[in-house]
C-alpha cells in the first residue's frame, strides 16, 4: 500500500511517498525562506505562488526517485489545514486533481496531526497513548494522544507561539529570518549567568503557556545596555534558557498529572539543541521516554502527511468527493478513522 503525501500549509512545499511495508520510499522539500527573508516573515501571496511553481516538479521528482508509477499509488493525502488559505488551496487542488486522474482517494490531513505522528517515522516508534509537545512558529501545545484521532489539548499558548517568540526576539536583536536558529546559534556564545529572565506561568497551576512577555523582557533588557555583540549573545542565552526551562517545567507537570510515560516532541522548535538535551535529562529523572523526529522532519514536510494519510487509509478513511481547506482547525475536532 502506497500513499503520496503533499504539504503546503505555509512556506515549505513538501512531497513524500510512503509504503506500508517498506516505509518511506522518497521525499523532497523546498523551503521558501530565501524568498521571504527580505520581508522579515512569510508573505502569504508569495508563498501561494511559489507552491504553484514547485509542487508538480517535486511530485515528479519523488515518484522518479522511488522508481514508482501512478499505478502503484493507492491514495493521495494532503494538508487541509490549519495554515495559510491560499497555500492550502494549492496543495488541496493539486492533490484532488491528481487523485481524480489516477482514480484513487484523496485524504485530507490535519497539519498538527502530521506533526504529532512524525516521530512514528523513526525506530523505535512511540506507542499509544502518549503526551505530545507541539512547538512551532504557529503552535505551542501539550496534547494527550490516546490514539489516531483521539486528542485532548491539555495546554496551549495564550499569546505568541514559542517559535513566533523566538523570531520576534531575534528580530529585536538584529538577527535574520528565520530567527529561531539564528538566536539559538548566538545563544551558544552567551553567558548563562548574566541575566535571569522569568519563567512565565510556571508559578501557578495549569499547563497553558505565555511567551509574549519574554519578548518584552528581552526588549527592556536590551534598552538598558550598549547593544554590543556580547550583550546580544547574553540576552539570547537568557531568553533561550527561559523558554526551554518553561517548556521543561510544563512537560514534567503534564507527565505527572496524566501518568503517561512517553513524551513525543514535534514541530520546528523541537530541533533546538538545548531543548532536546533538557527533555532527555528530565524524562530520565521521571523514568519516562522521549521521542523526536529526525531533524529534517521537525519542520513542515511531506513525509509526516504521507504517514498520517497511510495510517488513516489503513483504518478505512477515503475522503469525500468535495473538499474544503480550513485555515483554522482545532485538533480536538478530529475523530478516529471509521
Amino acid at each position: 500500500m502506497r500513499i503520496l503525501g503533499i504539504e503546503s500549509s505555509c512556506d515549505e512545499t513538501g512531497v513524500a511517498l510512503i509504503d506500508s511495508k517498506q516505509g518511506l520510499l522518497a521525499h523532497a522539500l523546498y523551503s521558501q525562506v530565501a524568498e521571504h527573508a527580505e520581508y522579515g516573515g512569510v508573505v502569504p501571496e508569495l508563498a501561494s505562488r511559489d507552491h504553484v511553481r514547485k509542487l508538480m516538479p517535486l511530485i515528479r521528482e519523488v515518484i522518479a526517485t522511488a522508481k514508482a508509477s501512478p499505478g502503484d499509488i493507492d491514495a493521495v493525502s494532503y494538508t487541509a489545514g490549519p495554515g495559510l488559505v491560499g497555500a492550502l488551496l494549492v496543495g488541496a487542488m493539486a492533490a484532488r486533481a491528481i487523485a481524480w486522474s489516477w482514480g484513487v482517494p484523496a485524504i485530507p490531513i490535519h497539519h498538527m496531526e502530521g506533526h504529532l505522528l512524525a516521530p512514528m517515522l523513526e525506530d523505535p516508534r512511540p506507542e499509544f497513548p502518549f503526551l505530545a509537545l507541539l512547538v512551532s512558529g504557529g503552535h505551542t501545545m501539550l496534547v494527550h494522544v490516546e490514539a489516531v484521532g483521539r486528542y485532548t489539548v491539555l495546554g496551549e499558548s495564550l499569546d505568541d507561539a514559542v517559535g513566533e517568540a523566538f523570531d520576534k526576539t531575534a528580530k529585536l536583536l538584529g538577527l535574520g529570518y528565520p530567527g529561531g536558529p539564528a538566536l539559538a546559534s548566538l545563544a551558544e556564545q552567551g553567558s548563562p549567568d548574566r541575566f535571569a529572565f522569568p519563567r512565565p506561568m510556571t508559578d501557578r497551576p495549569g499547563l497553558d503557556f505565555s511567551f509574549s512577555g519574554l519578548k518584552t523582557y528581552a526588549l527592556n533588557t536590551m534598552e538598558k545596555l550598549d547593544g554590543g555583540a556580547q550583550d546580544k549573545a547574553d540576552v539570547a542565552r537568557a531568553f533561550e534558557q527561559a523558554v526551554v526551562e518553561t517548556l521543561l517545567i510544563k512537560c514534567r507537570r503534564a507527565l505527572r498529572e496524566t501518568g503517561l510515560r512517553r513524551l513525543v516532541v514535534a514541530g520546528g522548535v523541537g530541533a533546538n539543541k538545548r531543548l532536546r538535551e533538557g527533555l532527555q535529562s528530565m524524562v530520565r529523572k521521571e523514568k519516562a521516554e522521549v521521542f523526536f523526529p529526525r531533524m529534517e522532519f521537525c519542520t513542515d514536510n511531506g513525509a509526516m502527511i504521507a504517514l498520517a494519510g497511510l495510517i488513516r487509509y489503513e483504518a478505512g478513511a477515503r475522503g469525500e468527493a468535495t473538499f474544503a481547506v480550513r485555515p483554522r482547525w482545532s485538533l480536538e475536532e478530529l475523530r478516529e478513522p471509521a
